[in-house]
């Protein structure tokens, strides 16, 4: 029974009218469609891709699972807890960081950043090797730095300058009123050993030298530490792991994740692609205005054809679905062919770097499976509700001899 319509309606769909001014219709509402579907792929595929780009600044800078004082500056961590933390499953390893805000002076130039001290198992937990320029890491048992190369252009500050050092000063640890404003500081030297770049900001902010050094400066024992910053097995939990290491740590610490790290930075991102995704489906009614109309067209055009069908024994509900299915055919079909388009303008782009943001730096895309399924579920069920609503237009009277 079901498959009369459907060959009626594939019939209507692909055959040419004798009125020129339906094909013309027709023609104008498919391209809508494909045009539609095509331009949503590719925006929100353009979205994707940015919001990686951006969030690839801090995952450089933002381990998986970070422990931090849940009041004051300071945590501590002892050998015990140290051991617990190395035998939970699924955390692969973690860094100490003592880290504070510090002046820094060098040849009468001034600039405030934070000084990151870290040891030894740093580059383990984060990426940061895949941002650096020139020079060495830090060493663990020499006064050294790496800065960032907005510091170093702010400063003018070159690698491994061994005649001009780099003076670093911060707040001396105490409670009470300062008497002697020379006091209110400790100070010490660095040789600048290597330069990273990540972005303006980032590169304006850090400078990272050893937790020796820090430790030294700040006259903090073996056992405090302003973080910890861990690696965690990808296929973990890290909810599940951070619960684990808030019972060994206790309640003085905090364990947040990545995406709580960068709440605000990811809710912003994920307003900005729903909010372009809202702006671009308005865009695809209102050109699915178009499929309406063409569906009325032929409706009235066909209407010979609707009272022969009717003579034959068909139903006002099988009329009705005929032109349902027309309209709903046509929106599927139209969306397949703009979301290939889509794609391989969006491959395109990924493989060949047609658009450049700067000269080294192609505008970022990303393929994937979520944005193919939205696109294609936002036109399907838009081209539905508009197919509905057109092949519900035609009313007993139009059958009527």
């Amino acid at each position: 029974m079901l498959k009369f319509p459907v060959f009626i309606a594939k019939r209507y769909l692909f055959t040419r009218s004798s009125n020129n001014a339906i094909n013309i219709i027709t023609f104008i509402s498919a391209l809508s469609i494909i045009a539609g579907s095509a331009a949503l792929f590719i925006v929100l595929s353009g979205f994707s891709g940015l919001k990686d780009f951006s969030l690839s600044f801090s995952s450089i800078f933002d381990p998986d699972l970070k422990v931090m004082p849940a009041s004051g500056k300071t945590i501590t961590f002892d050998e015990a807890a140290a051991l617990k933390l190395s035998n939970t499953e699924g955390i692969l390893g973690f860094t100490k960081i003592i880290e504070e805000r510090a002046f820094l002076e060098f040849r009468g130039k001034n600039h405030i950043a934070y000084l990151k001290g870290v040891d030894e198992n740093y580059m383990r937990v984060n990426a940061i090797d895949s941002t650096l320029l020139y020079g060495n890491w830090i060493s663990q048992s020499e006064p050294v730095g790496a800065i960032g190369f907005g510091i170093s252009r702010l400063l003018s500050l070159g690698v491994n300058n061994y005649t001009d050092l780099l003076r670093v000063m911060v707040p001396r640890p105490g409670d009470g009123q300062i008497s002697d404003p020379t006091q209110a500081f400790n100070s010490e030297q660095l040789i600048v050993s290597d330069i990273f770049q990540v972005n303006e900001e980032l590169d304006e902010k850090y400078i990272f030298t050893n937790i020796n050094f820090m430790r030294n400066l700040l006259r903090y024992d073996e056992e405090t530490l302003s973080a910890l910053e861990i690696k965690i097995d990808p296929l973990a939990d890290p909810i599940h792991i951070r619960e684990k290491i808030q019972e060994i740590l206790g309640e003085n610490t905090v364990v947040k994740t990545r995406f709580q790290l960068n709440d605000k930075l990811y809710k912003m991102l994920n307003a900005e692609n729903l909010a372009v995704y809202l702006i671009f489906t308005l865009v695809l009614i209102i050109a699915l205005f178009n499929l309406v109309g063409s569906i009325i067209m032929i409706i009235i055009d066909k209407k010979e054809n609707i009272k022969t069908l009717h003579s034959l024994g068909s139903t006002l509900k099988e009329i009705r679905y005929i032109f349902f299915l027309q309209g709903a055919l046509m929106t599927i079909y139209g969306g397949l062919a703009g979301i290939i388009l889509g794609a391989l303008i969006v491959g395109a782009q990924i493989q060949f770097k047609l658009k450049m943001i700067t000269a080294t730096l192609a505008y970022p895309m990303e393929f994937t499976l979520t944005n193919l399924l939205a696109v294609f579920a936002t036109i399907s069920i838009l081209g539905i509700l508009a197919s509905y609503l057109a092949a519900s237009t035609i009313r007993p009277k139009l059958i009527e001899k």
